[in-house]
């Protein structure tokens, strides 16, 4: 568990981070959102003090960032960083096993976590531990960074617009590969965006700063059903609204009996990819799968009857 109490930075007499407090829960994802110059990224170095808090305090599990040597506790935190920050010249396999190699890990030891990590990512291990990163994609690069920061076991990850150099597409994967990974893995994430689709796509919570300060902290939901500030609701976005909270239901929510047409949709998607297929399609309902068996439809109507609720 991540404890932010009061931390606060200051420049030149300004407060670019001011008296921000929160929490983050043990295995769940907190999403940093704000514009640029909102502090998100100074509030997150402060957590491995790669910035020192002017004031206020950082603990983790407990205990304050102060009373561990800053080298020392960075290497409990795993860091990911927009543009990977890989090796050019180290194969996948030593980038990966930086951390582990300093950790003093035994070779056997390291290899089994490249490996075991490179699976995990979908990355066969015979096929990429020996590449240099300039071999790689965009998208296996990121892989990668990622991968290297969580070598270690840290007890928790830190993520700085990790996707932000990425196209929609592989961008999109990249954040599906995420939260896979963070649910197989049971990792406690924070992450910063600039990117309120994304804060929304993945995370449990949601911090939204302004001008430095911590303006709203909630659930997807919360944050799109009841914006804190007129900032918040402009982030948002009024008619982007209804889509982003459907996007949160899933279909387990609102399936009945009934006959259905077409390519079923598996029953954990989102009311906003019913909604899609059915307009795509000109369907009025769409099939309702789990475990390849069908057992339901979602309507049109039941899509919009929620959107206008939840609106």
């Amino acid at each position: 568990m991540i404890e932010i109490d009061r931390i606060t930075k200051t420049y030149d007499g300004v407060n670019v981070v001011d008296a921000v407090t929160m929490t983050a829960e043990t295995g769940t994802i907190t999403v940093i959102v704000g514009t640029s110059g909102s502090g998100k990224t100074t509030l997150l170095r402060m957590i491995n003090r790669l910035e020192e808090p002017s004031s206020g305090e950082v603990r983790i599990n407990g205990m304050s960032t102060r009373a561990t040597k800053p080298h020392l506790l960075r290497r409990r935190i795993g860091y990911a960083i927009q543009g990977h920050g890989l090796f050019p010249h180290h194969t996948v396999a030593r980038n990966i096993g930086a951390v582990p190699k300093l950790l003093n890990w035994p070779k056997d030891r390291i290899r089994t976590r490249v490996d075991e990590l490179l699976a995990l990512f979908s990355m066969d291990p015979a096929q990429f531990r020996d590449r240099l990163p300039a071999e790689l994609s965009g998208g296996q690069q990121q892989r990668v960074g990622v991968a290297r920061a969580l070598a270690s076991r840290p007890d928790l990850l830190l993520m700085d617009e990790p996707f932000g150099a990425l196209d929609p597409i592989i961008r999109a994967r990249a954040q599906d590969d995420l939260r896979r990974i963070q649910k197989a893995l049971g990792s406690t994430i924070m992450l910063v965006t600039h990117d309120m689709e994304e804060a929304i796509r993945l995370g449990d919570r949601v911090a939204v700063m302004d001008s430095g300060r911590l303006v709203q902290h909630g659930t997807p939901a919360e944050i799109i059903a009841r914006p804190a500030t007129t900032f918040v609701a402009d982030m948002v976005g009024d008619v982007e609204r209804p889509l982003r909270l459907l996007s949160l239901i899933p279909l387990s929510e609102v399936v009945e009996d009934g006959p259905a047409t077409g390519k079923a949709l598996p029953v954990d998607a989102s009311l906003r990819d019913a909604l899609s297929s059915c307009l795509w399609t000109g369907r009025t309902a769409v099939p309702v799968e789990r475990d390849g068996a069908v057992v339901g439809r979602v309507t049109l109507d039941a899509i919009r009857a929620r959107a206008e609720l939840r609106a």
